[in-house]
């Protein structure tokens, strides 16, 4: 703001000049003080010129309907909802959300700093903050298409967007002070940005050593006690109730103890059909209503508590000086939206944006739009039997967290096989990003598909494709169609692949409408039937086993991984 706009803004408030907009007759949700009064709130070049009464060019009469700042997300992961930023906005914004702070080490992951700054760029008129991708690739043990140095992390840091650095998943690395992670997070330190955090069950010593490194919030916290221990040590606690982890339920009692002044509540993933059945923090906030919260302090873990978290100083608030970000409700139970205002401007109205979002039909960087490098003909999905049992991933609905066990495996004409009947599956990790041809084999049980398979290069966090199936030949066909969309997600019988949902963006996002994303979430949930899983979501499910930085097996195009050794491991041990 230059002087004249705060001469102008100052005039308004103290009379002198009319507003732009007068929201008159509206039930004022001040979340500084945790009170509702009734009153005319004054806007004037998207900004609040001051709440009392006051002319303006334009009235326009809420009629007893609550305003509310606009919601924040300080933790969301937009390539999770498989929208691109623009249609991400044109899906969340109605709700809503009028302010999100990414981490976008999904793309990152892909394709490094182009992608990045692709997140960053489209996303009108949703407010899209981020936090710089702190493990880009999460572990040695996989491979991704970027990677990105303490010394590109400094770069982004200058990013006038870019609020410190995201989660830092590597705990373990923090709490040994290794030098390469001790290096990225003093990057931040050293500007005094924020560093968010990753530590899933970490406790005693070990989480005091990652807070004293400068850690300043969690979102991985499963149990009330874990999250009251954070809690006392100074972490902000992010209460997650996305898509795929819902900890809402689990950690209500904070949204009633002292300390929630220091609590968010965040999605961290939410996918597209979700967004459209359900609503995004609107959703939360019917949810901790329903549950027994109370309406005020929830709305401010999706107003002030983030806004004072990451300092948007003119978020999060309806305040004199304060940014025209504003929401219309009916009421504090249902938080059904009528209206949403940025800056002072209405753009949704009843679920409907009244402006259009900026779409991406520039021309995209080649490393975005051609990101699956995989020569079909290079493929051996074939494990030769070496003697011995075979460790297995195993896996629960539900749960992104895995086991292993010892299995007799299943031979035929010398090779490991997919034993249906014991639901063991065959699952292959290929690399996708350089053409290297590397593969990761092994068995999965726990998803219980009984003829074909389902693909996907959604496969946290380098995002290789990821493919498990009842046999080769239905697991080739789920690649080919992979391969030939550029990115997405299949799901194959054994002889024709019955549905898919292309993202040729990065191999994670789609540009077409969420309403469509959704439908098409929708047929690929119908074709699961058909080739008979017993799970919720497997796909969800198959995303999260290249995961190698949460417990206990998981797979990468390097083999297995034993997530508490750190290591890669053998599929085959011992003799019979």
């Amino acid at each position: 703001m230059d002087i004249a706009s705060c001469t102008r803004l100052i005039d308004c408030a103290a009379g002198r000049i009319p507003a732009d907009i007068v929201l008159r007759n509206c039930k004022v949700i001040h979340v500084f003080s945790g009170e509702i009064e009734e009153n005319n709130v004054a806007l004037l070049d998207g900004y609040i010129a001051g709440i009392g009464q006051y002319e303006g060019e334009e009235s326009i009469d809420l009629r007893g309907r609550y305003l509310s700042p606009g919601l924040i997300d300080g933790h969301i992961h937009i390539e999770s909802s498989m929208l691109t930023p623009p249609q991400f906005a044109a899906a969340v914004v109605p709700h809503g959300t009028t302010v999100v702070i990414c981490d976008p080490h999904e793309i990152a992951n892909v394709c490094g700093r182009t992608g990045i700054d692709y997140m960053l760029r489209n996303s009108f008129p949703l407010a899209v903050y981020a936090m710089a991708p702190s493990c880009v690739p999460a572990t040695s043990m996989e491979t991704s298409g970027s990677s990105l140095s303490a010394e590109d992390i400094e770069a982004l840091l200058t990013h006038p967007r870019i609020l410190g650095l995201a989660e830092m998943m590597n705990f373990p690395g923090t709490v040994a002070a290794a030098p390469e992670v001790i290096e990225k997070i003093m990057t931040a330190r050293r500007q005094g940005l924020l560093i968010d955090g990753h530590a899933p069950g970490l406790a005693g010593k070990d989480l005091q050593a990652y807070i004293a490194a400068g850690i300043s919030s969690d979102h991985e916290c499963t149990t009330l006690e874990e999250a009251r221990e954070k809690l006392r040590y100074g972490m902000a606690i992010f209460i997650r109730e996305g898509t795929t982890a819902r900890n809402l339920e689990a950690l209500l009692p904070l949204l009633s103890g002292k300390g929630t002044h220091n609590c968010l509540l965040v999605t961290d993933d939410r996918h597209a059909d979700d967004l459209m059945e359900t609503g995004h923090l609107d959703h939360i906030l019917r949810k901790a209503v329903r549950l027994g919260a109370d309406p005020m302090t929830a709305l401010q873990m999706v107003t002030l508590n983030p806004a004072r978290h990451f300092a948007l100083r003119q978020c999060g608030a309806i305040a004199p000086g304060y940014q025209a970000d504003l929401v219309v409700f009916d009421d504090l139970e249902q938080f059904r939206v009528q209206q949403v205002f940025i800056k002072g401007q209405c753009v949704a109205e009843n679920g409907t944006m009244n402006v259009p979002t900026r779409t991406n039909q520039e021309t995209l960087d080649p490393a975005i739009t051609s990101s699956v490098n995989i020569a079909p003909e290079n493929i051996d999905l074939s494990i030769k039997d070496q003697g011995g049992l075979i460790r297995v991933i195993t896996c629960l609905d539900g749960e992104i967290v895995t086991g292993q066990k010892m299995m007799e495996p299943k031979i035929r004409n010398g090779l490991l096989v997919a034993d249906t009947e014991r639901d063991l599956l065959k699952i292959a990790v290929l690399e996708r990003h350089h053409g290297t041809n590397s593969i990761g084999l092994g068995f999965v049980q726990g998803l219980g598909i009984k003829n074909g398979a389902i693909a996907s290069t959604v496969a946290h966090d380098s995002h290789n494709l990821i493919v498990v199936g009842t046999s080769d030949a239905s697991m080739m066909l789920a690649i080919r169609k992979i391969i030939a969309m550029g990115g997405g997600l299949v799901v194959a019988d054994n002889e024709q692949p019955l549905s898919a949902l292309p993202l040729p963006v990065a191999g994670l996002m789609s540009s077409l409408p969420a309403e469509d994303v959704s439908s098409q979430l929708q047929d690929l949930k119908h074709a699961l039937s058909r080739v008979g899983t017993g799970v919720s979501n497997p796909l969800m499910l198959l995303s999260f086993l290249a995961l190698p930085v949460i417990p206990e097996l998981k797979i990468s195009d390097k083999g297995l991984v034993d997530v508490y050794k750190f290591s890669i491991v053998s599929l085959q041990k011992g003799k019979k």
